[in-house]
């Protein structure tokens, strides 16, 4: 008979942490140092974040390359009251890691992610695969499938797209995404732009802006050029913010959905 090892349930600390242990293989580096190695992670969700973090057993931490923070930013994270400052390369990182003030999580040690912020390390690979921006929630799903529907994309009143072999995105709390091949998008009508993001489930995109007049944000189509192996049918195709045009699928209007991309779509 084949025995399975239970489940592990996501476990609440009393200040309103969540916690799971995850199998994953993780490292984190700064320059060409790694400044963790760790076979036992465990994925800790903050009350105010949506996305999950990293905390690692201390004894898969490089310590000796952290001091006690100079200015620490005491009761950040839940309340947390130890900070260090990495000393790696090129500097210190201030606040660079933390403790979480949480019996369950006594002994770890969490770490910056946000490189746009500047405060973390820089490259975390899961197994061999580079992470981007945060850890990857085992909660969520992203599914990339080819299609026929009959995707039509609308910019102030001007058609910009229109195909019949669309790939659908459907990302766990997100609208959908209609990604089009190049093609069957007027591309003429929008600007390159240096705007780059990354995405943890697709890797790195660049962006165009609209070329007309109207109350379009800058940034609003864009397309993965090496998306990451789960959603390789995406590569080079084209997507448009759900909540800044007017989609027509199968002949019906979308109505302009509210995300939390919204505030951040600017004219």
């Amino acid at each position: 008979m084949t025995t399975h090892p239970a489940a592990r349930p996501v476990r609440t600390t009393p200040e309103g942490l969540l916690w799971e242990p995850s199998e994953r293989w993780v490292r984190g580096r700064k320059g060409d140092v790694t400044v963790v190695d760790s076979r036992h992670p465990v994925l800790v969700w903050e009350p105010h974040l949506p996305v999950p973090q990293y905390a690692f057993p201390r004894e898969d931490v490089r310590t000796d390359l952290l001091r006690p923070a100079e200015h620490p930013p005491t009761g950040t994270h839940t309340g947390s009251q130890i900070f260090y400052d990495l000393h790696a390369s090129d500097g210190p990182v201030v606040n660079a890691a933390w403790t979480f003030p949480a019996d369950d999580l006594a002994g770890h040690i969490a770490f910056e992610w946000f490189r746009r912020w500047d405060s973390g390390l820089d490259h975390w690979y899961e197994e061999e695969e580079e992470i981007f921006v945060h850890p990857r929630d085992p909660h969520k799903r992203v599914d990339a499938l080819v299609s026929s529907r009959h995707v039509q994309v609308a910019v102030e009143g001007t058609l910009v797209a229109d195909t019949v072999s669309p790939v659908l995105l459907f990302e766990t709390s997100l609208p959908t995404r209609y990604y089009i091949p190049r093609g069957d998008v007027r591309l003429e009508l929008f600007e390159p732009t240096d705007h780059r993001t990354a995405c943890p489930y697709k890797g790195r995109a660049r962006y165009w802006t609209w070329r007309g007049d109207g109350d379009v944000p800058r940034n609003v189509l864009w397309s993965y050029p090496d998306p990451l192996p789960a959603v390789a049918v995406v590569r080079e195709l084209l997507a448009f913010y759900n909540e800044a045009v007017d989609i027509t699928v199968d002949g019906q209007e979308l109505e302009r959905p509210v995300t939390p991309f919204t505030a951040s779509l600017t004219t």
